[in-house]
């Protein structure tokens, strides 16, 4: 939990007065991960049976074994089942979409995902329903403060009253029944009224400026923004699966890189 890398730790035994060579307390982690697998490959198992899947992927750095002194830029796929709870860390050397074949190949459900085109490909399967993140289409919003102020706030505004809608669901503890309600009476006319505004101020607005490349990020995922309405259960964006990504910025800046692709496996 504290990311902490094995030679770390075995300065910290050191100030007690406790010397561990190198060799011992590697061999207890290997031991440890392998008594692990098993309950991974059950975690495995039962985050991809789950109908509801939030996706994201980060970087690590691993030392490369062609060349020395040189790190390969890796990744962890991260999968986020919101309705259990569940939080998986698949290691792939790439982050071409193969790496998330394992676990989207065979996926049936709910799919939320961020903009990156590796998701668009398993979104566009018969046994998917994409749901795309408002989050992400904020960001590209508040980008364009800066170039077009006034468009720019006109968007954070409506959805700044989506996200008010959520947190009064949460707030009021409504039933499932209720929050269904709620958006549809509330929040689809808040998002039709957005898509509206996106399809008339787009035709007039340059592609490459920010605000343009706001507006297009939005309607080009519309249908996949707006898919959260199907079900009360589902959210409005991926931060929860953000959240489970953060410690792991902690732990690059503790260990810099990964010894080898091999140690990132299960």
């Amino acid at each position: 939990m504290d990311h902490l890398p094995l030679f770390r730790q075995k300065q910290i035994f050191a100030r007690e007065n406790i010397q561990i060579p190198s060799s011992t307390i590697e061999g207890w982690t290997k031991q440890a991960l392998e008594k692990l697998e098993p309950l991974y490959e059950q975690l495995i198992f039962d985050t991809s049976a789950q109908g509801y899947l939030q996706v994201d992927e980060t970087p690590i750095k691993v030392l490369d074994s062609d060349k020395k002194g040189a790190a390969h830029q890796g990744y962890y796929w991260v999968y986020h089942a919101p309705l259990e709870g569940i939080v998986l860390f698949d290691y792939s050397p790439t982050r071409g979409g193969i790496a998330a074949a394992p676990m989207l190949g065979n996926f049936k459900g709910y799919q939320q995902t961020d903009g990156y085109a590796v998701y668009d490909k398993y979104a566009k399967k018969k046994e998917i329903t994409h749901l795309a993140c408002w989050a992400h289409a904020r960001r590209e919003f508040e980008k364009a403060l800066d170039n077009d102020k006034p468009r720019a706030e006109k968007a954070l505004l409506m959805i700044q009253k989506l996200y008010a809608l959520e947190r009064k669901a949460k707030q009021d503890n409504l039933t499932a029944e209720q929050i269904k309600k709620l958006r549809l009476q509330e929040s689809l006319p808040v998002i039709n009224e957005m898509g509206k505004w996106i399809f008339e101020e787009i035709k007039a607005t340059l592609p490459k400026s920010q605000i343009g490349k706001a507006m297009s990020y939005a309607y080009d995922r519309w249908d996949a923004l707006s898919a959260y309405l199907y079900d009360e259960n589902l959210l409005i964006d991926n931060n929860l699966v953000e959240n489970a990504i953060r410690p792991v910025a902690l732990g690059r800046k503790n260990y810099l890189f990964a010894g080898s692709h091999h140690v990132n496996k299960p």
